[in-house]
């Protein structure tokens, strides 16, 4: 029997936004339809009229650092910023957290760690270090949805980089069961040979991580996904110079897709202040005319998608008393934010919330195989957010969910608040007990 049904005027569907009336039952859509359509039921839940009823987003780049660096980030923290910003479904990253998840064991003690915490659906990714080749399908058949690996200092000792002979061996390992591998992509030569960091001086760490790192790094993947085959995502691009790259491998068939971040969409780096380490993250932000043309990338389609990569860590890690961007932890904290960044930037462009939608819903629900998240349609998860686009709000770092109060968009006026988030059929309310699930692969 039909449990409730959604009326909206607004609702962004696969095939464009129009009315329609979501009818729910066990925490599935079991049918979508005209507005004024009851199916039968009684309960009837009707949207106001500046309201969108959008699918519950998916971000596939967080790291949530439980167990062993809870102090930066936490289960509990992470998942309810993450409904409070939209997301319905997260997948959580195999380091910082200690043990990093590169092994049956450690992924056993995260699982553990994460139960009865999570406000949202919780899945994890694998690592890929140099040495445990004999763990990853062990890990891929206990249900992670791919590997990370890093080209290049990933700034835990912990968790090492590939070379290039090691990711071509890992790669034809992964691509022998089907596995998906995705790349901090920024290439350990170059960034040995750029100049440091040190101080306070923005431009210096832009150019301690030059663009060219990401040239090489993207080139040097495409090269061994021809030689292997394997199935390739790469992260968090910044540096728009690498798009070309990434469409010659996309139109020489090659089965690799990309993703850039709410903050490379957002943040100019002409205005970024001496001594403001909130902004650091790797790769870098970059200048303005870069920005638009990944703004373009997206438009185009040679970027599949937007993830957070939320990297928070402790108020002390950022150095904000010297404002060293050599010393200070890089990584912005925003998984409760990326949307409404991310639609404040985008409807200025001329972009839709079906635009939204697929970048941060069904595209990264089809990266990593949960056709029935990130989509309003008969048959799917009834994970939804009801969504304001016009409405503006300013962000206060201390009211956010984050375990620690550093974000660059303390401040910054963005569009889109988020007013309800509907979790299997039920809004959430974050004062009650958590009852997310725990999504493995399928």
């Amino acid at each position: 029997m039909i449990e409730q049904v959604i009326r909206t005027r607004r609702a962004v569907l696969p095939d464009g936004i129009r009315p329609a009336s979501v009818a729910i039952a066990d925490g599935r859509i079991v049918a979508v339809g005209e507005v004024d359509e009851t199916h039968g039921c009684t309960n009837l839940v009707d949207l106001q009229p500046d309201e969108v009823l959008l699918p519950g987003l998916i971000d596939v780049h967080v790291h949530v650092n439980e167990p062993g660096r809870t102090e930066w980030e936490g289960y509990l923290s992470a998942t309810k910023a993450a409904a409070a910003g939209g997301i319905t479904t997260l997948i959580d990253m195999p380091l910082n957290s200690q043990p990093s998840t590169t092994s049956v064991a450690a992924l056993n003690l995260k699982r553990g760690t994460a139960r009865d915490q999570i406000s949202v659906n919780v899945g994890y990714w694998g690592g890929a270090v140099p040495g445990n080749s004999v763990e990853l399908q062990p890990l891929w058949d206990a249900g992670v949805f791919g590997f990370k690996c890093f080209l290049g200092d990933s700034g835990l000792e912990e968790y090492p980089y590939l070379s290039p002979d090691q990711l071509r061996e890992t790669m034809a390992a992964i691509a022998g069961f089907g596995g998906l591998l995705i790349v901090h992509a920024e290439d350990a030569g170059v960034l040995t040979r750029a100049p440091t960091a040190d101080g306070r001086h923005y431009d210096a760490f832009m150019a301690s991580h030059p663009a060219e790192a990401e040239l090489v790094a993207v080139r040097t993947v495409v090269a061994a996904m021809r030689e292997t085959g394997c199935r390739v995502h790469i992260l968090h691009l910044a540096a728009a110079e690498a798009l070309p790259i990434v469409r010659g491998a996309k139109d020489e068939g090659l089965p690799l897709t990309v993703e850039t971040c709410p903050h490379y969409l957002t943040f100019d780096a002409e205005e970024i202040p001496d001594g403001a380490t909130e902004y650091k993250c790797c790769p870098p932000l970059r200048g303005h005319a870069n920005r638009m043309v990944l703004w373009q990338g997206l438009a185009d389609g040679t970027i599949d998608l937007i993830a957070s990569d939320h990297s928070p860590c402790t108020v002390d890690l950022k150095r904000l008393d010297t404002g060293d961007f050599g010393l200070a932890w890089g990584g912005i904290a925003s998984v409760q934010l990326g949307p409404a960044a991310v639609w404040t930037q985008a409807r200025e462009l001329g972009h839709s919330l079906s635009d939204l939608a697929r970048w941060m819903g069904s595209a990264p629900a089809d990266l990593v195989g949960l056709p029935d998240r990130g989509r309003i349609a008969a048959g799917a998860a009834a994970d939804l957010t009801v969504f304001a686009p016009e409405q503006t709000f300013v962000v206060d770092k201390n009211a956010l969910f984050h375990k620690n109060p550093v974000t660059p968009y303390d401040g910054r006026t963005l569009a889109g608040a988020v007013r309800a988030t509907w979790l299997a059929g039920r809004p959430l309310d974050l004062n009650s007990a958590p009852r997310g699930a725990e999504l493995l692969r399928r």
